[in-house]
């Protein structure tokens, strides 16, 4: 599987491109992870790959061909995407949730095999008691690998994930990681997922694509991209980069500027 990327632009207004000169050619399977500060578009360059936005200018094309001609629900049967925060509100069972996922193959005679493939992948996350609960009242690691599962089902060759591990602690954010690390090693699809946690991507990343300003500031393996001067460039933080079992682990210096430090002294107490 090859994801390629050629000279993509996008912008929401005429004069402010969020994304610009993009080019990338990412291939697997692996586990890919985005990073940069807020606000660089890792996001929207998610959108542009699936098709939820349409670039400005430039080409995304799987295995040669150009995402643009195909359509919306053949691509679902290439590229699975779990968004950065569901707003399923309604009471549906997981399996019916997990179902939706199954949605570009559906036909009148599909709902034994979907249901197979459901159930399959809810066992393969370790969620099969979770089945039969409502989805609005599961936890936030429940909800995670739920909202996992339903892209899953669509039996992608590439995975795209919107920050999946925003809304966990610590434990279930390298839980769910790890996992994400293994499915692209198991099921042989590449996992492309958006991260702030720089630390656990570093761990567990085959690829790192840094962005900064719209634009790739930095791609290659974690040792290669997590450097003390690309966090400064990028991040504009002062850090150390400690090799930890042949992957780099970021310490922190005093990120706080002066500036800031006045602020929040000037801040009132909140409680």
């Amino acid at each position: 599987m090859e994801l390629k990327i050629e000279d993509l632009e996008f912008s929401y207004t005429a004069d402010t491109p969020v994304l610009r000169d993009i080019n990338l050619c990412i291939t697997g399977p692996k586990f890919v992870s985005i990073l940069g500060p807020n606000g660089v578009g890792k996001s929207t360059l998610i959108h542009c790959i699936n098709k939820i936005l349409e670039p400005t200018k430039g080409k995304v094309y799987i295995d040669g061909t150009d995402v643009s001609t195909i359509t919306i629900k053949e691509l679902a049967k290439i590229v699975g995407y779990v968004p950065y925060s569901a707003n399923d509100t309604f009471p549906l069972s997981v399996v019916d949730t997990v179902l939706m996922g199954r949605h570009p193959y559906s036909s009148w005679k599909s709902l034994d095999n979907d249901l197979k493939i459901v159930y399959r992948t809810l066992r393969m996350l370790g969620i099969t008691h979770l089945s039969m609960r409502p989805f609005n009242e599961l936890s936030a690691g429940q909800h995670q690998k739920v909202m996992l599962a339903r892209g899953l089902v669509q039996e992608p060759k590439i995975l795209l994930l919107d920050e999946p591990t925003s809304n966990l602690d610590i434990r279930h954010q390298i839980a769910v990681t790890k996992l994400l690390r293994k499915l692209s090693e198991e099921q042989q699809i590449l996992v492309i997922m958006i991260s702030h946690d720089i630390n656990i991507a570093a761990k567990y990343a085959d690829e790192i694509i840094m962005l900064s300003g719209g634009t790739v500031y930095a791609t290659g393996t974690p040792s290669e991209v997590i450097t003390p001067e690309n966090l400064q460039a990028v991040y504009e933080v002062e850090a150390r980069v400690e090799d930890d079992g042949g992957r780099p682990h970021v310490i922190l210096e005093d990120a706080v500027s002066m500036d800031e430090e006045e602020y929040y002294e000037d801040e009132p107490a909140r409680v």
